[in-house]
């Protein structure tokens, strides 16, 4: 009887395992796009060793909100509008609208980072490579078993990045004391810069992608619990490990004294570190980092006007559409700006407090939408915690985003 039993009950927890992997990945690799790259180089080469402080902030902020975000909208298996509607008629859509929005203009620049990536490693116009990413991720959401090959992309191109940023942070040789030391008692504080890289790396659709992910992929409940905080933590830390590992590649080559003056200051970086396998290795992991953020972003903003009931080809084929304008809007453009891309991710950090909110709520006050499970009071605290300083941060930050669009 034992011997009957044995596969039916390990082929589920594969199944787990490998969803709850992808949406892993989904979050980090969401999070560490080109405008990720564009910021951390930008700030970097402003700040220096200082900038280590909103590194660190912006991985404190982010492990206080995802360990919410999970818990909430995987005990509930709600995505975040349905919670958000169910709390405040209404809210739900605007949330919705907000996230795609952004989606699409962080989308742009990710297909544009693609472009640029393919630009790098085989001199093609960049347009070109832009449309020719935007077609393989558009197949991917096209294929029969699309969640699984989202899953297994995500994953190894997440391991590709992690693997070649970690070798050019080592031969950089970055200051580490100097940048352990700024990340507690930092040099300089700028507040727009903070907002800004919580806004790229944890606001807007980056904020829900691997819970949506995961409830999509059927796990989610009470009973599930110990899977969806293990899965939040490894998530978080594949996301600060590749975070801290591209500003040390960076740090290194700013604090050895070589001045980055170029339009393409991260590829600048990387080749004064690694020599021409250096820029090499930034076409790699730009495109790496670009496909997967244009995969993340459409998929999470479509979730966001989707419902459980949306059939999964009218999902898949909403998801091309989403790909396919952001496509058109770059081909129109010819290019996404840094500057755009910083501003989104700033509005993008006035946007998280708004939709955490809702999450905190919900786990305050509404047990009924949980199963009846009883939500730790500590993550409560450090969720409210992330949400004020979102909230100071935004404040502070309103005065900046005014003079950078002025």
């Amino acid at each position: 009887m034992a011997t009957t039993n044995a596969p039916i009950t390990r082929k589920p927890k594969s199944k787990h395992r490998g969803a709850l992997l992808g949406a892993m990945f989904l979050m980090a690799t969401s999070a560490v796009g080109p405008g990720f790259i564009v910021q951390t180089t930008t700030f970097t080469v402003q700040l220096g060793a200082a900038f280590a402080f909103a590194i660190l902030v912006s991985i404190l902020v982010d492990i206080a909100v995802q360990l919410n975000v999970w818990r909430v909208i995987g005990v509930s298996g709600k995505r975040a509008q349905e919670l958000a509607n169910t709390v405040l008629p209404g809210a739900g859509w605007f949330l919705a609208a907000l996230i795609c929005i952004g989606g699409l203009v962080f989308n742009v620049g990710n297909i544009a980072g693609t472009g640029l990536g393919t630009n790098v490693l085989f001199g093609i116009d960049p347009k070109i490579g832009g449309l020719a990413s935007a077609a393989i991720a558009i197949a991917i959401f096209l294929s029969k078993r699309a969640g699984v090959a989202l899953d297994k992309i995500v994953v190894v191109l997440g391991a590709v990045m992690i693997v070649l940023i970690g070798y050019v942070a080592i031969v950089s040789q970055p200051p580490l004391g100097a940048a352990l030391k700024n990340a507690v008692i930092p040099d300089n504080i700028d507040f727009l810069i903070i907002t800004t890289l919580i806004g790229g790396t944890i606001g807007g659709y980056i904020t829900y992608a691997g819970a949506h992910r995961m409830i999509d992929a059927g796990v989610s409940g009470p009973e599930n619990v110990g899977e969806i905080t293990k899965s939040s933590i490894l998530g978080i830390i594949i996301t600060g490990v590749i975070r801290v590992l591209l500003f040390l590649a960076i740090l290194g080559v700013v604090a050895g004294g070589v001045a980055l003056t170029s339009d393409n200051l991260a590829a600048e970086a990387f080749q004064s570190a690694a020599g021409d396998i250096g820029r090499m290795l930034f076409g790699v992991i730009l495109w790496a980092a670009s496909i997967t953020s244009v995969i993340g972003a459409a998929y999470t903003s479509i979730s966001f006007v989707t419902t459980a009931k949306t059939s999964p080809r009218v999902r898949s084929i909403a998801t091309c559409v989403f790909i396919a304008v952001s496509a058109a809007v770059f081909t129109l453009l010819g290019q996404a700006p840094a500057t755009l891309l910083i501003m989104a991710g700033a509005v993008n950090g006035l946007i998280l407090p708004v939709g955490f909110a809702v999450i905190l709520w919900v786990a305050w006050r509404r047990r009924d939408l949980l199963g009846g499970y009883v939500y730790p009071k500590w993550l409560i605290v450090i969720g409210v915690a992330a949400w004020l300083l979102t909230v100071y941060l935004g404040y502070r930050s309103l005065g900046g985003l005014v003079q950078l669009w002025s």
